[in-house]
């Protein structure tokens, strides 16, 4: 079994910033693949970042120069840094691993509003 667990999520006012982490634990023999998609009420689960073995980067258009996806390989940890959000990110982030030998695995989401 391969459980990810997202951390770091919460309120923050336009402007602020936040940072995801995502940590994946169990039987993991190599991850080949994180990511971070994200969810908003209504709206169909959207890649936001990602990042893979060689640490090459990948970014939804309208997250570009705001937020930064980054990988602890001995700590099976990603993150995202998240810079300037504004009311448009909020949703509900989820972490995303594609792990050798065992598949795609999820987290169980972490809330992000941006509001005053």
């Amino acid at each position: 079994q391969v459980q990810l667990v997202e951390s770091g999520g919460g309120v923050v006012q336009p402007g602020g910033s936040l940072r995801l982490s995502c940590v994946a634990s169990g039987s993991i023999f190599s991850i080949l693949s994180m990511a971070w998609y994200r969810q908003a009420p209504g709206m169909q689960r959207e890649l936001v970042a990602a990042i893979v073995e060689d640490g090459r980067t990948d970014y939804e258009d309208s997250v570009k120069g705001r937020f930064v996806i980054s990988r602890d390989k001995a700590k099976n940890t990603v993150y995202l840094q998240m810079s300037n959000l504004q009311p448009e990110d909020t949703a509900v982030y989820y972490c995303n691993a594609i792990i050798h030998m065992f598949g795609t695995a999820w987290g169980q989401g972490t809330q992000v509003t941006v509001s005053t």
